[in-house]
């Protein structure tokens, strides 16, 4: 909803949250999203919403990700970090009523294809397609024939099994003079649509109307529009979907870090020659994608928004599907238990990097705070816990159990390279006082992050900022460590998260409880 126009007008990013690479879908009058995740499993999360607006997280289409050792933080590979789930494509088959997902994951050579009757799950791993489907887009179309198109530079078209597990029929369709990526593939009004990017800041379409192997015409839809949000990039890559009733949408992403990259919605007009075309907002000298536009559907039905909330663990059967581990986890190590969350040790380490079963959430933008409850009684000599700024550079708040004495500590300077491989494990740079054992069992803390664009143009130069803080009763909070600086590059794809961990740097053995987690704005 749009806070300066009202109910009847939404207002841009739909969700402040890192979801790229985005797919959108209608099934009836329900919309599905679909994101890249990396190496943080479960993967590729799905959305739900009634109106293109208001989301709520539903479940994952990748349980946990098969694609080879390195995604296990185990101590004996390097990590899977910044491979994994890219940009994937999830589609409905309205003739077995089946959901179906396939992602191409990068250094296997092949494509993941899963499968559900329910978006929410379970969703089941069929055998994978030897082959790289580089961003595929997934088109069913009306005579229930499936196609993935899909490259870089060049775009192809494969058609593929009644069962849609095998190729039968490949052709390159296209080929741009620089990298265009991202497909999405289409039929509408009776002829083919292929949708590609160009990275960064350039929306391409394709057009056939001889059939799903072309010959294809490619027209811009939109160059360097510039964002509605300031200190982000231009809007690119994503989605087109309908409504019920024949209006058309774009979904697309915008480079927005320090947070990730965040979806952005504008209304789509075909032109008499069926070619689409951006509403964008003309009330300045420059054409923009819009900040806000009216509501695409009213609808009576209400989903569990993205947004603020508070997570007690108890009585759960799993984990709120909001929350995703850094890498696979070691399941015999955590649990729901009647009060919480519990985090066994499952990792000998020195560094937050290769800790397993870090579980990890994403940012609400523009500026908010994860508060988490702990229950640090059950540490052993040795043992790390607490929260987390996590990205390729990141910090931490916790407690550090050395013998008997345990100590509420702020780490900083740990750090990634660019091949990433751990430089830092990063060293403490503040010291709270030492907790008793009443005090152990009730510690709250806290990372308030600024995660507005600083990413474009002369925002470059700006720099947000997270503050660490802790309480011993909840009430009164007191920062520890100075003002941390956010990275805003783009390299490692995902945006910085919040995240609670607990490794141990002597024995396994300790754990940590998690009573709670709340995130709430911070302004």
């Amino acid at each position: 909803m749009s806070m300066e126009k009202g109910p009847d007008f939404f207002t841009n990013p739909v969700i402040w949250e890192d979801l790229a690479d985005l797919e959108v879908i209608r099934v009836h009058d329900t919309y599905y999203y679909s994101a890249s995740t990396m190496a943080f499993s479960p993967g590729a999360p799905v959305l739900r919403s009634y109106d293109l607006v208001n989301w709520e997280y539903i479940g994952h289409s990748v349980p946990k990700l098969p694609f080879g050792p390195e995604y296990y933080l185990d101590g004996r590979h390097s990590g899977a970090y910044v491979k994994g789930i890219w940009a994937s494509t999830f589609g409905y088959r309205p003739s077995n009523d089946m959901f179906y997902w396939y992602g191409s994951i990068q250094g296997t050579g092949k494509t993941y294809i899963y499968t559900a009757k329910c978006p929410e799950g379970p969703w089941t791993a069929q055998n994978p397609m030897d082959k790289l489907y580089y961003d595929a887009g997934l088109l069913i179309d009306d005579g229930d024939t499936m196609y993935l198109a899909y490259g870089s530079k060049t775009i192809f078209v494969a058609q593929l099994s009644r069962d849609g597990l095998h190729e039968v029929r490949d052709l390159s369709v296209y080929t741009a003079p620089d990298v265009v990526e991202g497909a999405r593939m289409y039929k509408i009004y009776g002829a083919y649509y292929i949708w590609i990017t160009k990275p960064g800041d350039e929306q391409l379409v394709l057009k056939s109307v001889a059939g799903p192997f072309g010959p294809y015409e490619c027209r811009q839809v939109i160059s360097a529009m510039p964002s509605p949000i300031p200190g982000s990039a231009p809007p690119h890559q994503g989605a087109l979907v309908d409504t019920p009733d024949g209006k058309w949408y774009y979904m697309a992403f915008i480079d927005a870090y320090p947070g990730g990259r965040l979806p952005v919605l504008a209304p789509v007009k075909f032109d008499s020659d069926g070619w689409p075309h951006i509403i964008s907002d003309t009330t300045n000298t420059n054409v923009t994608w819009g900040l806000d536009y009216p509501m695409p559907v009213v609808s009576s039905r209400l989903v569990y928004p993205v947004g603020p909330y508070k997570d007690t663990f108890a009585g759960a059967s799993n984990l709120n599907h909001r929350w995703e581990w850094n890498h696979n986890p070691v399941n015999d190590k955590w649990s729901i238990e009647p009060d919480g969350l519990m985090l066994q040790t499952a990792s000998v380490t020195q560094g937050i990097y290769f800790a397993a079963n870090t579980l990890t959430h994403r940012i609400l933008g523009p500026k908010s705070q994860g508060t988490f409850r702990l229950d640090v009684s059950n540490l052993t000599d040795g043992d790390r816990t607490g929260a987390v700024l996590f990205r390729d550079q990141s910090a931490y708040i916790g407690i550090h159990k050395e013998g008997t004495t345990t100590k509420i500590v702020y780490v900083g300077g740990i750090s990634m390279n660019a091949e990433w491989g751990v430089v830092s494990n990063g060293a403490v740079e503040d010291e709270g006082a030492g907790i008793s054992a009443d005090e152990c069992r009730d510690i709250w803390l806290r990372i308030k992050a600024d995660i507005a664009p600083a990413f474009y143009g002369s925002w470059k130069k700006k720099t947000r900022y997270a503050i660490f803080e802790y309480s011993t009763d909840g009430h009164t909070f007191h920062q520890l460590g100075p003002k941390y600086a956010l990275l805003n590059t783009w390299e490692w794809y995902i945006g910085y998260r919040f995240g609670v961990f607990n490794f141990a740097t002597k024995q396994l053995g300790g754990s940590v409880l998690i009573k709670s987690f709340q995130l709430s704005r911070w302004n």
